[in-house]
């Protein structure tokens, strides 16, 4: 896009909304759309009604649309992807339709055809491969292996943020999509309230961020703390709104040396990452995770489940460990506590790769080539 053309009217869509307060969409729509607004284009946000306030009508200047939902498990994404589409579609009946947009989630690909029928170019971006997440039952399973197939046929343009997932649609599917990684822009925190809150101490403490959902086993993390010697705490920040039994089932089983803060955001979360002895990444479904990236951009010796989506964010060089057996990240847990220095070069090497590989600038400037692109077809 250039100074002398008309703004193009962009919309992100699919995620709970902005500002960022619970996973990686939200920090990804969050991070490119203010930037996107600074390089000139006119950027809406679709947002849930349970999530941002009916009264944020905008956010450093991204506009925000708010609208309802059923909230559910299996319905908030769906019903509010619905109306959002439904949204659009009248804006464009109007003559005020959209030159572009980015759908995130891959089981929103059911909802295209109504960015379709407004005439608004889209791009769907598809987070690791849903179907496998130990979460959904058979309903759910089913309509993320549908989407999956749709994925490939229904969006102008598919986005990946691993070359896992790239590789994957392109090899099943024979769809191409562009690879997009996800961002850190490492911001020292602004206050210490965090960790004089919870007892902790700089480069003391182990840290866990992720929902506690299966899939990402925070289980299996508590479990191994039990055999990891000394008295560094071990702190498992995150929640899930449909988890309770695996929520309290976990917390039942720890030792006294768990902390369960609940969900962090902002200061508060940057001033843990800031501080973390390491951190522990056990997700196994999923692309690039983004806590994994910021863990990563704030210095910290990052430990992962052996994944390929995992090993090809952190490097070869991370400790990997198998989630199955909480035995193997005990040892590592264990190594790392007596021996902080090989934590502390660990995570000068994560930051040089964080640098290099993931900038939340890059990012928005391949998203604006993206949306060049889309509105140009």
């Amino acid at each position: 896009m250039t100074a002398a053309q008309k703004p193009l009217r962009i919309a992100l869509m699919g995620s709970r909304g902005i500002p960022a307060r619970y996973g990686g969409y939200e920090t990804l729509l969050e991070e490119i759309s203010v930037r996107l607004k600074e390089m000139g284009y006119d950027v809406t946000v679709y947002c849930r009604a349970h999530y941002t306030r009916r009264d944020e009508k905008e956010h450093q200047g991204v506009r925000l649309v708010v609208l309802p939902t059923i909230r559910s498990k299996h319905l908030d994404t769906p019903v509010h992807t619905l109306l959002t589409g439904l949204h659009a579609l009248g804006k464009s009946i109007r003559g005020q339709r959209y030159d572009a947009a980015l759908v995130v989630n891959s089981a929103n690909a059911l909802f295209l055809p109504l960015l379709r029928l407004a005439r608004t170019p889209t791009a769907l971006h598809v987070d690791g491969i849903e179907k496998k997440r130990a979460k959904w039952g058979l309903v759910g399973r089913t309509v993320y292996a549908l989407s999956e197939r749709l994925a490939c046929r229904w969006p102008d343009v598919l986005v990946s943020d691993a070359a896992v997932i790239h590789d994957h649609y392109e090899a099943r599917y024979g769809a191409p999509s562009w690879l997009i990684t996800y961002g850190v822009e490492p911001r020292p925190p602004l206050e210490r309230g965090v960790l004089e809150k919870l007892g902790l101490r700089e480069r003391q403490y182990f840290l866990y961020v992720s929902r506690f959902e299966p899939e990402n086993n925070p289980h299996r993390v508590v479990e191994a703390y039990r055999d990891v010697g000394g008295e560094l705490p071990l702190v498992m920040v995150g929640d899930a709104p449909y988890s309770n039994e695996l929520i309290d089932r976990m917390k039942q089983e720890a030792d006294s040396r768990v902390l369960f803060p609940g969900a962090i955001y902002g200061d508060g979360y940057r001033e843990l990452l800031s501080h973390a002895l390491a951190y522990v990444q056990a997700t196994e479904v999923g692309g690039t995770h983004p806590a994994l990236v910021e863990a990563m951009g704030y210095g910290n010796c990052v430990v992962v489940n052996g994944t390929p989506e995992n090993v090809e964010a952190a490097g070869e060089g991370a400790p990997v460990f198998d989630a199955h057996q909480p035995a193997t990240l005990a040892r590592i847990l264990d190594k790392l506590r007596q021996d902080p220095e090989q934590a502390r070069r660990l995570g000068e090497e994560a930051a040089q790769r964080a640098h290099e590989r993931f900038s939340w600038d890059a990012v928005s400037q391949r998203y604006a080539q993206l949306f060049d692109y889309l509105a140009s077809l």
